[in-house]
């Protein structure tokens, strides 16, 4: 297959089945590098099925993922992931620091001080200067979401992929991480899921609806709902 000289990742003809339940069907899909999509759709449709496809997580039942950097196919990309926060067990022994921290773990060559430099600012960027030493145990669920947002955000990574990133967030936080998350759309590739779309979206190149296939919506505005408005 070929493909475009900007891809990222592509998805090519995926399935995932569970038993005999069809979650995704014949899933095509094609990730540009700089590409913000918007992922959206009904409960049970498949979208955090999608999203742990595409980060390898899980293997699809049929079909292929591919990386590319440079017009080649690779084997890894640079990935910040923040899972959905009932994935995360809270009693882990961890503190924030730690937990943000561990997104660093994959730079192997970076300074003790600037490792240091890097968590101390993204552990400010996320209102957690208070909780550093907090365990994930006894933060709220706001906090611990901006905790799995840090580590997610602290190594720069050419991808980022978020699950839910408004869920627990308090409004005083949310308007905050919407500037966030448009500074860091201008040199990374976003895929976003949300059911909560008004101001994400306009923030989207790109629209998905995922309900066990996917519809991309070419709307001329940037209002997306679990179904697509056409132009």
């Amino acid at each position: 297959m070929q493909y475009p000289d900007n891809s990222i990742i592509t998805l090519d003809h995926v399935w995932k089945r569970y038993d005999n339940k069809v979650i995704l069907k014949d899933v095509n899909l094609d990730i540009q590098k700089g590409d913000f999509v918007a992922v959206t759709g009904p409960n049970g449709g498949g979208k955090t099925t999608l999203l742990r496809i595409i980060l390898r997580l899980l293997n699809p039942t049929q079909g292929k993922v591919t990386y590319h950097s440079d017009n080649m196919e690779v084997k890894k990309l640079p990935i910040g992931y923040l899972p959905q926060k009932n994935l995360i067990d809270s009693r882990f022994p961890i503190t924030v620091r730690e937990t943000v921290a561990s997104g660093l773990l994959a730079e192997k060559n970076m300074q003790r001080d600037e490792c240091n430099k890097r968590i101390a600012e993204t552990i400010s960027l996320m209102g957690l200067d208070a909780h550093s030493d907090a365990s994930i145990g006894d933060l709220s669920g706001g906090q611990l979401q901006r905790t799995l947002l840090g580590r997610a955000l602290i190594s720069n990574p050419e991808v980022l992929v978020l699950d839910e990133p408004l869920s627990y967030i308090d409004k005083a936080f949310e308007h905050h991480l919407y500037d966030i998350i448009a500074d860091v759309a201008r040199n990374t590739t976003i895929i976003l899921v949300s059911h909560e779309m008004s101001t994400i979206s306009g923030m989207a190149n790109r629209h998905i609806i995922v309900d066990h296939s996917i519809h991309e919506c070419h709307a001329s505005h940037h209002y997306v709902h679990s179904t697509c408005d056409e132009a």
